[in-house]
């Protein structure tokens, strides 16, 4: 069921699904698997382009290279810009921490007050894919085998995929847009 708020149109599936990321289990593929880099704007592209020497100091050397070789973004098949990837499958930003857990260099940077860009909008609000349709857009929870432990860590804790996002959808589409999933939720 979809419901309509303003100018966007957000699945049910946001307030009926459970999702708490759990790194430990999954060690963040979905940074290093999929079809495509984390899709972007040209925005977020300027703001990396003008924080790399920061970023970079996070990153691999396999990223650094496909980076100086290729960009921090090429055009996909939706003529959308999208992070470069190493060998087609792991985004050039990823380092692995000590763990062994796949970690955002952009977020790594921030973090250490190095720059004031998170990471780019789509990878913070991962599960949620939102898609633009001329004036409407639309939030859909996107399910993919490899979330399957964040989901049953979001069933254990009972958090629905909107609360475990509050901070990337505040981010993305301001506070008073989170309050009206928030009466929708009750509503439900």
């Amino acid at each position: 069921m979809l419901i309509e708020i303003e100018d966007k149109i957000v699945t049910t599936e946001l307030f009926e699904r459970k999702f708490v990321c759990d790194l430990n289990a999954c060690k963040g593929a979905c940074c290093v698997e999929g079809d495509g880099g984390a899709p972007l704007t040209f925005d977020e592209v300027s703001i990396i382009e003008k924080n790399y020497e920061a970023i970079s100091k996070h990153m691999r050397p396999e990223g650094i290279a496909n980076v100086t070789e290729k960009g921090v973004y090429y055009v996909d098949e939706e003529d959308h810009p999208a992070t470069t990837l190493v060998n087609g499958q792991e985004c050039s930003f990823v380092y692995f921490d000590e763990s062994g857990i796949t970690k955002c260099a952009i977020e790594k940077a921030y973090l250490e007050k190095e720059i004031d860009f998170k990471k780019p909008i789509s990878c913070h609000l991962y599960p949620i894919r939102v898609k633009q349709f001329n004036e409407i857009t639309a939030l859909n929870y996107e399910e993919w085998h490899i979330c399957k432990p964040a989901c049953a860590c979001g069933e254990k804790l009972d958090v629905p995929v909107f609360r475990f996002l509050k901070e990337p959808i505040i981010r993305a589409f301001g506070e008073a847009f989170y309050q009206e999933l928030e009466i929708i939720e009750k509503e439900l």
